[in-house]
């Protein structure tokens, strides 16, 4: 029996080399067979265990591979120092199109700096099922286990989280992997994920090759990318989209019943686990931020947004984060009966057209999902597309989508592009001056059965599509509380409705809380997003520790940040404002530090109580409203 053994070692030069060895051999004979193979200098190198450039192996004449803990298959990364010159590959093969000697030959310089190798931090959620077990428990069947109740045998075995036949027995079937079942998958076997590696889709040529000329005038084989044969995604990121109440949805639909315009917003909340489904995650969305645009009945239209930045640091301190976006695609077929007609994901029509797969794709591109076993450091997105539309009995419904990685790949490369007259086809663009595009392919049955393979110009977008559910809890929950106000604080960029976050609204709001809820008044997402990019509120660049009692719902520190400077500064200007003429002295806020205002015709001295129907203040008196006449 040979007892020979294959190290890989990887350069971030050169790629990754395959060096035969023995467990016996020494470490600096080891040394020696990798500085030909990479044809390094004696000095100004070092390989380590591990890709974070920890664990390196000092040379040795004493010790062995096998007392290293090197075995067959490991994986070794090779490090060079800044000043080490290593010969470039020679190419496979070299086609020069045209004229070569027209064109200069590019040449790459020998001392670039030595790339940084990025530390992975993935998300909470991936570092809270990596440590799960994540197999499926199963009971003791009393027909065919006869063995004893601490016992196993194959009909109660825990099964693994990728185990085909659960997920085809559930209710309903499960038709994609979760994404941590899917590396479940792929590190299971003999090997325990020794050669488990995500590399993310490249459709570029690569850069820097200097024997022939540049695109258009030549290509080979070490920088051609690959044809792309696209396949059906059989994982998703996402397993579950939930809405935390339905109120979030209401405020967000009212736009379209107010206008029949379409509507655009981005869903903030939380990745938790999903327990329906094995190793899942599902997105929990508490707010809806709308974004600037110009809607009409049939198109939306993005325009830039200057607070960006400002709401993705406002969720962060609030624990949320930019989950994914939704849009509503709504057309009304009775009003009286409130129902919507019913024109996508039927069988004559289309479930996301391609300019909507390309917009999500490019939404995904934008927030990468990080990945320890990648290369790059991140693979695939969680972010989820929501498209609110007509079902099957005339009401409105939510759909739940992502796009898959080979999509993402396509369109950061820029390959593909909408059709003009056919919503549910993509085209893949032709090679050009330019760009160079490889091919795309996808497969499909004809009338006989047969498996053909047909060149993706046109492309039918359902290939790169993965849905997912989208819907409500039991129990709804909420994680802010400002929406159940009778008077609701305007939505952000509604001003063609009236809804406008100015200090006139901001006090409209706050007159219908007393002094005791002080936290449930501020915990609200526009009302928070309003105080933090208003300029003329001195709260802007004080609102951690509100942030903190918001997040953890601390009425104490509430409370304690409410008896700062500048919130007193706040109630000052809302006593001042409701005191001024033209408003309604009844809605004036009364906070933590303020005092109450008199009754309007009454004694100042004398005292009142705040109607919990209409707010108006009433003498203590009267035992009915004198505004609603609806009793104490």
């Amino acid at each position: 029996m040979s007892n020979k053994i294959i190290i890989r070692v990887q350069s971030s030069k050169h790629g990754t080399r395959r060096i035969e060895s023995k467990p016996t051999e020494r470490i600096d004979d080891f040394f020696e067979k990798v500085r030909s193979t990479f044809e390094l200098p004696e000095t100004g190198w070092t390989v380590c265990m591990n890709r974070d450039q920890t664990g390196a192996i000092k040379p040795s004449r004493s010790k062995t591979l096998s007392t290293s803990k090197i075995k067959h298959g490991d994986m070794l990364y090779l490090i060079l120092s800044a000043s080490v010159k290593v010969p470039e590959d020679e190419p496979d093969s070299a086609m020069d199109v045209g004229d070569s000697s027209a064109v200069p030959m590019t040449t790459e310089t020998t001392n670039k700096p030595k790339p940084v190798i990025p530390i992975v931090i993935e998300d909470e959620i991936d570092v809270i099922l990596d440590k799960m077990d994540g197999r499926i428990q199963r009971e003791k069947n009393e027909q065919l286990c006869h063995h004893g109740a601490q016992g196993k045998c194959l009909h109660c075995v825990p099964l693994e989280p990728y185990d085909e036949q659960y997920l085809n027995s559930a209710d309903p079937p499960i038709k994609f992997l979760s994404f941590h079942s899917y590396i479940r998958k792929l590190c299971g076997g003999a090997d325990k994920g020794k050669f488990a590696m995500l590399e993310n889709i490249s459709c570029k040529i690569k850069q820097g090759c200097t024997k022939h000329p540049p695109w258009p005038k030549g290509i080979c084989s070490k920088c051609q990318p690959n044809a792309v044969t696209l396949n059906r995604q059989t994982y998703r990121h996402i397993d579950y989209t939930m809405f935390e109440n339905p109120a979030i949805m209401e405020r967000f639909l009212n736009y379209w019943r107010r206008t029949g315009s379409q509507r655009i917003g981005f869903m903030f909340g939380r990745y938790e686990h999903h327990k329906e489904a094995p190793l899942g995650i599902k997105a929990t969305v508490a707010a809806i931020y709308e974004p600037p645009q110009v809607c009409s009945k049939s198109s939306v239209e993005l325009l830039p947004d200057p607070q960006e930045q400002v709401v993705d640091q406002l969720a962060a301190k609030l624990g949320l984060r930019r989950l994914g976006w939704i849009f509503t695609d709504l057309v009304a077929e009775d009003l009286k009966k409130g129902t919507v007609k019913h024109f996508r994901g039927n069988i004559n029509s289309h479930f996301l057209s391609a300019e909507e797969c390309i917009m999500a794709a490019d939404f995904q591109n934008k927030y990468p999902n990080a990945c320890r076993l990648s290369p790059d450091g991140h693979f695939g997105s969680k972010f989820v597309t929501v498209v609110a539309t007509g079902d099957s009995t005339n009401q409105i419904h939510f759909e739940g989508y992502q796009v898959s990685n080979q999509c993402m790949a396509l369109v950061n490369d820029e390959c593909l592009i909408p059709t003009r007259d056919a919503p549910e086809l993509g085209y893949i663009k032709e090679s050009s001056n330019e760009q160079y595009v490889p091919d795309v392919f996808y497969k499909y049955k004809d009338k006989y059965g047969n498996e053909v393979t047909q060149l993706a110009r046109p492309l039918p977008v359902e290939y790169l599509l993965i849905d997912l559910p989208a819907a409500f809890p039991v129990e709804p929950q909420y994680t802010f509380n400002g929406a159940n106000s009778p008077t609701p604080f305007p939505v952000e960029n509604r001003a063609e409705l009236g809804e406008i976050q100015d200090f006139n609204s901001f006090c409209e709001y706050m007159a219908h809380y007393e002094r005791d809820k002080f936290l449930e008044a501020v915990s609200n997402f526009h009302l928070l997003l309003y105080l933090a990019t208003d300029d003329m509120l001195p709260v802007k660049g004080n609102m951690e520790t509100l942030l903190e009692a918001v997040r953890t719902k601390d009425e104490g520190l509430a409370h304690h940040w409410s008896k700062s400077e500048e919130w007193a500064t706040v109630e000052q200007l809302i006593q001042v404002h409701s005191s001024s003429p033209g408003v309604s002295r009844e809605t004036s806020y009364v906070g933590p530090n303020a005092q109450p205002l008199p009754p309007i015709g009454g004694n100042g001295n004398e005292a009142t109580w705040s109607c919990k129907h209409c707010t108006f203040m009433n003498p203590s008196s009267k035992s009915s409203c004198d505004m609603c006449s609806l009793p104490k």
